[in-house]
């Protein structure tokens, strides 16, 4: 058998080389990580989507890393509050952010925020997208959405679109597909709940969650027209996309993990993995059907592109529809 040589200088770069990256700050913190409890800080509140998917995820990291991984929810001006919380904390992976929608429409909503939500949060994973439907109140006589198209152009301004307030996903659903076929319907932003009023009848239009809409478009309370996602959603399998009748329209509400910028490497790449592992477990990805979501996995890198073109692209939308920043 021939021997490898190498001169000795090389030979000792070599050593020195793996034995600094064995014991490199980023490889020991992300190998001992974690060894306390971890926040996942949730910008809405108990009972939400965001708040029951952070507990589906806290749940299977606690098992699988050993140590606590808890919600804290913090609600308040459109995850904002919940933002600033975690852009405030030390970057060492034991706060983490639920980041959701709102947060890549925010910097067309708010004129002074007091983070860059792009430079001040490190992306880590998606989670998942949930699709929301174009759904009206039974009293508006239409049962396509060329047909409502059609009769929005032909009601200018009678139309009321609710939503849970300005940036919200089912806002910027509803400004897209206004800019991109021409319609004025008024938007009209809630505080609360806006649901009881569509089903009164008070307002007649909304894009919401498939998850909270489902037993109302089943019981007949509201007649859904189309789902907001690029493709059919498996629990209305016979109702189409709005892309279907508009091309390239698409909108979806999703969620994923953040933590502060200069978080470890190490770690955000350990969190990725073990969220990746969540979103490929049958059990969880059952539980999150149930929900009417979509697992979205994605590498960190995949995962901040995607934040910047959503940011991109709900800031065009604004711009189109002359809504400035309060």
């Amino acid at each position: 058998m021939t021997k490898l040589k190498l001169p000795r200088r090389k030979l000792l770069f070599l050593v020195a080389a793996v034995a600094t990256l064995s014991f490199s700050p980023g490889v020991a913190k992300a190998e001992n990580y974690p060894s306390r409890p971890v926040r996942l800080v949730v910008g809405l509140p108990p009972g939400s989507s965001p708040d029951i998917v952070a507990r589906l995820m806290t749940q299977w990291l606690s098992e699988r890393l050993g140590h606590h991984f808890v919600v804290d929810n913090k609600p308040g001006a459109n995850s904002n509050i919940a933002t600033e919380a975690v852009v405030r904390s030390a970057p060492d992976g034991y706060v983490l952010l639920q980041v959701l929608t709102a947060n890549a429409s925010n910097s067309s909503v708010y004129a002074t925020l007091n983070f860059n939500f792009i430079r001040d949060i490190a992306p880590i994973a998606g989670i998942i997208r949930v699709p929301q439907v174009l759904e009206v109140h039974p009293s508006v006589p239409v049962k396509s959405v060329p047909e409502f198209i059609a009769y929005a152009k032909a009601h200018p301004n009678k139309l009321n679109m609710a939503s849970g307030g300005i940036g919200s996903s089912q806002h910027i659903a509803g400004e897209l597909f206004k800019m991109m076929t021409g319609v004025d319907i008024v938007h009209v932003p809630y505080r609360n709940n806006p649901r009881p009023d569509l089903i009164g009848g008070q307002v007649q239009v909304m894009f919401d969650t498939l998850p909270a809409s489902m037993e109302l478009i089943r019981s007949g309370k509201l007649r859904a027209l189309a789902v907001t996602t690029a493709t059919r959603v498996p629990e209305l399998p016979n109702l189409p996309t709005i892309g279907e009748f508009v091309p390239g329209y698409e909108a979806s509400a999703w969620q994923g993990v953040g933590a502060p910028r200069h978080t470890p490497q190490g770690i955000s790449e350990k969190l990725n993995r073990e969220i990746g592992a969540a979103l490929a477990d049958p059990n969880m990805r059952a539980q999150l059907a149930n929900l009417g979501a979509i697992p979205m996995p994605m590498s960190a890198a995949e995962f901040g592109k995607f934040i910047v073109d959503e940011t991109g692209k709900w800031a065009k939308v604004f711009k189109f529809a002359h809504i400035k920043p309060e």
